[in-house]
């Protein structure tokens, strides 16, 4: 059955990248006192910006399925959600003047535009505010260990209808995000405890005092 781009049409929510980010994530957003205020961007059903409202941070969620948006609200009525596409200001959308976080899990790995995307995350962060990525992870030794053992049309497959459409290694994922004005902060892989073999990875930076133009 050949689905939309933007679809959720299931019963339960998503654990998967519960465990494999949830901690980390909550790391970093913990570190600063000032972070109270969080946008989950593209947060599908929700699931993961409840998680992050639960541990007392203020938390919007923005995504363009009115279906994950509709799951989200009925689920979760203590978080402000909002249907928007992740090309558009989000502070608009959510009706806010800055965010002092913005965590993006499993989401720019979907995106044609990443660079756009990035850039309305460092405008919607007050300076200094956290952008908190993650992502597959895909490296040298993992791409060449997939091949040998014939398994990297499963891992990239292209039949998988709205599925991935963009591959980051840290060295692309971190040139995005420091180019449009983000300065790095920590790496993490996740999901394998073999180095460079790991499922995800998850990327900290933090807006510039200063626009990347200036």
């Amino acid at each position: 059955m050949l689905r939309p781009y933007y679809y959720h049409d299931f019963a339960q929510p998503d654990p998967p990248h519960q465990g494999l980010y949830l901690e980390l994530v909550l790391r970093y957003l913990r570190s600063d006192r000032t972070i109270v205020r969080v946008l989950d961007a593209g947060c599908g059903d929700g699931n993961f910006t409840a998680s992050l409202a639960d541990e007392g941070f203020e938390m919007y969620g923005i995504d363009l399925s009115l279906g994950g948006i509709s799951i989200a609200k009925e689920r979760y009525p203590q978080v402000s959600f909002f249907q928007a596409s992740l090309y558009d200001s989000f502070t608009a959308a959510c009706g806010v003047s800055t965010f002092d976080a913005v965590v993006a899990i499993e989401v720019i790995e979907h995106l044609y535009s990443p660079r756009q995307f990035v850039q309305r995350a460092h405008a919607a962060l007050r300076p200094g505010g956290l952008f908190v990525v993650t992502t597959p992870y895909w490296g040298y030794v993992k791409n060449v260990l997939l091949s040998l053992t014939n398994r990297i049309d499963r891992a990239l497959t292209s039949l998988w209808e709205g599925g991935h459409i963009k591959h980051y290694s840290y060295q692309t994922l971190r040139q995005l995000l420091t180019v449009q004005g983000f300065d790095y902060i920590a790496f993490h892989g996740a999901g394998r405890k073999i180095p460079y073999l790991w499922k995800g990875m998850v990327m900290v930076v933090r807006k510039a005092s200063a626009s990347p133009n200036q």
